[in-house]
């Protein structure tokens, strides 16, 4: 009697045992189960015990779901049949509805962004105010840049000028008797304004300096916009470099002065054209600016020995006279590379060539370009622009007269051949080159 109520005492022990772990495995299972795939899960314990092991099944959102049914951890079947109110009452999905709405921060962070954005977008439309494109530098005539110089204080340039080669001794007296005629006393100061200006260097804040650059570029590239003051735009114009300034060594702002005259008169602008047009030559190219620079460094040094004072003491001027004899210094040269096929190689040793010829003949300078206008002008090929012999004869519209010493001038010009590269002197190469 004793033992059964022992062996009953014991089985309510173990039933209330495996109760008591029953129910510690459905909590368990039910914390486990809460955070499935983010969704609340109710598990309710059914109170049946059957043979001492609880009946107890979790329902999860209004389904019984039993201990063997696999973990649906993707998000699969049980989800597919939740209810939208379901999902509404989710607390994580209400989290996340909530971290999407602004806060006070964000909403300044996101102005603060969008402020930054059409800013970006106006900068990306807005374009650069262009000078060329609404007030293009209107182009200087030479004589309103000579003017310029001319009402400018120039005392400290003078100072160091030296119009005219000084000769000592025999080279003096033999000059005295039997060199040119003197410059007229009138024309002195006009001469020494040409070697002032040649003393002066570009000047970015002078707004004449800068509209006579301006000017040389649109005429000779045939541009109506403005350029940048610096870069290698003016190498397409002959300069060595992205800045004209740095070549006009020895000439100053005489080297501009003088492609001025020669680009903005009527005349001979179309032979400035062609000058150009042979620089671009595939194999006779040249830079057209510093050779039109070395123009004007032989022009000064021809009017530095009074080569040109007869002709200037005849016309009463002095700029007009060097004008014109740049301008034909410039047209042998042509003539001379056009007709004999010189290139780039042979440049130091015709430019010494054509500067001895210069300084022998400037009178026989300034009447071929008188000619070669002319003959221009009446329509015809002028002498010297073609290789062909028939080219160079003169124009039967100059007279009887004019036609026999345009003869006696073409036997003299065959008989002043010019020496190749091979034949210079050997004490002429350290002399011959481009400045």
């Amino acid at each position: 009697m004793t033992s059964e109520v022992f062996r009953g005492q014991d089985q309510k022990q173990v039933q209330q045992t495996t109760r008591s772990h029953a129910m510690e495995e459905d909590i368990d299972v039910a914390s486990r189960i809460e955070g499935l795939n983010g969704l609340s899960h109710e598990c309710k314990p059914l109170e049946e015990i059957t043979n001492g092991h609880s009946n107890h099944k979790p329902i999860m959102n209004g389904l019984v779901i039993g201990h063997n049914v696999k973990d649906h951890t993707n998000g699969s079947a049980p989800l597919r049949s939740l209810p939208i109110s379901a999902l509404k009452q989710n607390g994580l999905l209400q989290t996340l509805a909530a971290g999407d709405q602004p806060k006070p921060e964000d909403d300044k962070e996101n102005v603060e962004l969008e402020k930054a954005r059409q800013e970006w977008e106006a900068l990306e439309h807005t374009q650069p105010a262009l000078t060329e494109d609404f007030n293009p530098t209107p182009l200087i005539p030479f004589n309103e840049a000579l003017q310029y110089f001319q009402t400018t204080d120039l005392g400290d340039l003078l100072k160091n000028i030296q119009p005219t080669i000084r000769r000592t001794g025999l080279a003096a007296i033999t000059h005295f008797l039997f060199g040119p005629p003197r410059l007229h006393r009138e024309l002195l100061e006009e001469r020494d304004l040409v070697f002032a200006i040649a003393q002066c260097p570009v000047d970015n804040s002078q707004t004449v300096h800068m509209r006579v650059l301006q000017t040389i570029y649109k005429k000779l590239i045939g541009s109506k916009l403005d350029c940048p003051r610096y870069g290698v735009h003016w190498e397409s114009i002959g300069f060595q470099g992205t800045d004209p300034a740095t070549d006009l060594r020895g000439t100053g702002f005489l080297g501009l002065m003088h492609t001025l005259y020669f680009v903005m008169d009527p005349e001979t602008l179309p032979l400035a054209r062609d000058i150009y047009k042979l620089s671009q030559h595939p194999t006779q190219n040249f830079p057209f600016s510093v050779m039109s620079i070395n123009m004007t460094r032989i022009a000064l040094q021809v009017l530095r020995e009074e080569a040109l004072s007869k002709e200037c003491n005849r016309r009463q001027q002095v700029v007009g006279v060097l004008n014109e004899f740049y301008v034909a210094t410039y047209l042998h040269l042509y003539q001379l590379w056009k007709t004999q096929q010189k290139t780039i190689a042979d440049s130091g040793f015709v430019l010494k060539e054509v500067e001895l010829f210069a300084k022998k003949n400037p009178k026989q300078m300034l009447r071929r370009l008188e000619v070669f206008l002319k003959e221009r002008r009446a329509g015809g090929i002028p002498r010297g622009t073609s290789p062909d012999p028939v080219a160079q004869q003169p124009s039967p519209s100059l007279g009887e007269r004019g036609a026999k010493a345009g003869t006696a001038q073409a036997r003299k010009g065959k008989e002043m051949h010019f020496t190749g590269v091979c034949d210079l002197p050997p004490d002429m190469e350290g002399e011959a080159r481009l400045i």
